[in-house]
């Protein structure tokens, strides 16, 4: 292993440097490699064309027969980019996506070949739905399950492949994918949004949920990656002692981009482009070599899917640059983990962001309905949100003083407080002149000009408002974002059709002016979820303790937080809105749950492996070396050795005392494992594995670490924190 680890350094530092060059204007080449409109108008007829559109649009379903016109449109445009074979592009629930290709060529009953690609092919097809994770829904005899065709994300070519994005679902009906849920979630928002728009603006016939991610991640040499397998098999260091220099110094962060790091980032970019992902922003992160990049915004489902492919090509790019991406949320002790942040808001049809405040009163109450319906929506559902997110690997990021605590609160600054707390103050009822000219000049008038200056952020903060948007901080850098943008938007859908059927009662029964019942209801909603709004650190102890008192949840894993998902609450959410069934969130439960098991359980059989394989053979052998070296200073200064040999003695004792350590804290979290493994029901045995098997890793570790800084460095034989985090 040490001549593994040494040879992986020289390897490094003896590499040519890759230039990328851009030869073209990325407005020039943005989108080429995808199915867009552009290329439809080109490849397609007119009515095939309108029958798109009025999927992606309007939803409404494509025939077969028109199915074919497009299929075979979409061929030939496949064919000019060098296209060979055709895939379904999916979601699956294992956090990856998947695909099978199949080729275009077929034989015809003369023995010819041609290229063929009908409408059947395009709209569906069957894989096996058993192989994949279904929670039970379907066994292994019934394979069954359909993935059908996603008109309103784009199909793309990458390589020779034509890339289909489709929604995966077993053969009974149930989602088995991430997308599925996500598009239900969306077209109940629009309905609900646009519903409420239309009190501001008649013309108002679709609202989108809009997402823009920041996807942080660590770039490290891949040969030297390869040469620890933690890194290998769970994505993670599982054992190291800090490096000397980290991120004290604050030096990394915003600084001059590694120049073979540039090149990885415009290969990456440039590949980008070509699938129509709109990247934009690069830069250094905090640690070292930690790095992001992020997009403009974007439709949440289309973004949701460029996510995912990007994750895809950012792994086969940085294998051509001789690195390797780690998205794990922890990947090295005592620095900075990674995060995806989930910029969301909702934007019109007539180019409003609802989110945004406008230039006069009215536009302000349009703004200030839909924030403080965002708010309530999070105090009701602060729970659900924190399951949303919950994954072991996420486990180690949250409220480890670089990222949001697992206490779900929204911070809006101090402005927007103020103006909240003005409007909670109007009286209830109808208002008199006098209070509607305050109100629309004083309080909501104000909200353009105040929130030019509200420049503050609060990175402790999961859920902030950031002036004209909220950034969901506590998404993982190798989470799904379809995950938590299903239950953001699923949870703004069921507020927003609350605060319509509340406003209109008020108008119908009441007989009151829209403006008052408006106002009378967000006045209410201001109240009631005070206690989800926090200004402060969210790291301190204090703040986990006013929590309590205010009835916030603080699930500090993946096995409290998940609990969430299927209590009565959030079924009745998900099946009221169509969204999910009781069968479909329960299996989601368990598929969850088992991940979580699973994979601590693969790191637990990874450190013990490296600890007892790699580690204390490595300090036997050191040990080995300092007692041949007493025995030598005996033969030269007999009796009077030990005053020569004193600290290599102790050396000796403290590596016996640490392998001691290392052997039983590994046998006894092999009986925890075992214990753990005999448990059938996928809730207990998680819980079983965090609270009783992972503790014995810092046991272990800290023991293995504390080797590290004792045994000689020619001979250790796992490469360190200092060469992995300064190898560039």
């Amino acid at each position: 292993m040490a001549t593994l680890r040494f040879k992986a350094i020289a390897e490094t530092f003896n590499r040519k440097p890759q230039p990328v060059t851009e030869a073209e204007r990325r407005s020039a080449v943005f989108g080429s490699n995808t199915f867009n409109q552009s290329a439809m108008r080109q490849y397609l007829t007119k009515s095939s064309y309108n029958a798109v559109m009025a999927a992606i649009e309007k939803g409404e379903k494509i025939d077969r027969d028109v199915a074919d016109h497009i299929s075979t449109g979409m061929k030939e445009w496949a064919i000019s980019k060098g296209a060979t074979h055709y895939t379904h592009w999916f979601q699956p629930l294992t956090g990856a996506t998947a695909e099978k290709h199949d080729a275009f060529f077929e034989t015809t009953s003369d023995g010819q070949a041609i290229e063929k690609f009908g409408g059947g092919q395009l709209v569906q097809q069957e894989p096996d739905a058993s192989s994949f994770p279904n929670g039970g829904i379907r066994n292994t005899f019934e394979a069954r399950g359909y993935t059908a065709w996603d008109p309103t994300s784009p199909a793309f070519v990458y390589g020779t492949t034509l890339c289909i994005p489709t929604i995966f679902v077993a053969y009974t009906g149930e989602a088995l994918d991430y997308k599925t849920p996500l598009l239900r979630a969306l077209q109940e928002v629009d309905k609900a949004a646009t519903a409420v728009a239309k009190y501001f603006d008649k013309n108002v016939t679709k609202v989108n949920a809009t997402l823009g991610w920041e996807q942080e991640y660590f770039l490290i040499d891949k040969a030297l990656a390869s040469s620890r397998p933690d890194i290998t098999l769970s994505g993670r260091t599982l054992l190291g002692h800090s490096s000397a220099k980290g991120q004290q110094l604050d030096d990394h962060y915003f600084g001059s981009i590694p120049s073979r790091v540039l090149n990885y980032m415009r290969d990456l970019e440039n590949e980008c482009m070509l699938l129509g992902i709109p990247v934009k922003t690069r830069h250094n992160e905090v640690a070292p070599n930690q790095f992001e990049l992020a997009p403009i915004f974007e439709e949440a489902n289309l973004a949701v899917d460029h996510n995912s492919l990007l994750m895809d090509v950012m792994d086969k790019i940085a294998d051509r640059h001789n690195f390797k991406v780690l998205f794990h949320e922890k990947p090295f002790a005592g620095v900075n983990g990674s995060g995806k942040h989930n910029n969301w808001s909702l934007a019109t049809d007539t180019g409003v962001n609802l989110l945004g405040p406008g230039s006069t009163p009215m536009k302000n109450l349009q703004f200030l309905t839909f924030f403080i319906n965002t708010l309530k929506a999070v105090n009701e559902y602060e729970e659900l949100l924190r399951a949303s997110i919950g994954s072991a690997s996420n486990d180690h990021r949250l409220g480890a003083n670089e990222a949001p605590p697992a206490i779900i609160s929204a911070f809006i600054g101090s402005q927007l407080t103020s103006v909240l707390d003005q409007l909670e103050k109007v009286k209830s009822g109808k208002l008199s002149p006098e209070d509607k000219t305050d109100l629309k000049l004083n309080v909501v008038g104000k909200i353009p000009e105040i929130l030019l200056d509200n420049t503050d952020r609060n990175r402790t903060s999961p859920f902030a408002f950031t002036g004209n948007k909220f950034e969901f901080r506590a998404v993982g850098s190798y989470a799904n974002c379809a995950n938590p943008m299903t239950v953001m938007n699923a949870i703004m859908a069921k507020q927003l059709k609350d605060f319509k059927e509340e406003v209109d009662s008020l108008i119908k029964g009441k007989k009151m002016k829209k403006d008052d019942a408006i106002f009378n209801v967000l006045r209410e909603y201001i109240k009631d979820s005070k206690r989800i709004r926090f200004e402060g650190d969210g790291y301190g102890e204090a703040w986990e303790k006013e929590a309590k008192k205010r009835g916030l949840s603080n699930n500090k894993t993946t096995p409290e937080a998940l609990k969430a998902k299927i209590d009565k609450k959030s079924i009745s959410l998900f099946e009221d809105l169509n969204i999910m069934s009781k069968v479909e969130m329960e299996a989601r439960y368990e598929i969850e749950m088992e991940e979580y098991a699973m994979r601590i359980q693969i790191e637990g059989r990874t450190l013990g492996d490296i600890a007892r394989n790699h580690v204390i053979p490595t300090a036997i052998r050191y040990q080995n070396i300092l007692i041949k070296n007493v025995r030598g200073l005996k033969e030269i200064y007999g009796k009077d050795f030990k005053s020569y040999a004193t600290e290599q003695m102790n050396l000796v004792e403290q590596i016996s005392e640490h392998i001691a350590n290392i052997n039983k804290g590994i046998t006894d979290m092999i009986e925890a494992r075992k214990k753990a493994n005999k448990i059938e029901d996928a809730e207990k045995r998680a819980k079983e594995y965090c609270n009783e098997v992972k503790p014995f890793f810092e046991v272990i570790r800290y023991h293995c670490d504390k080797l590290e800084l004792l045994v000689d460095d020619e001979i250790w034989p796992l490469t360190k924190y200092r060469e992995l985090l300064f190898t560039r």
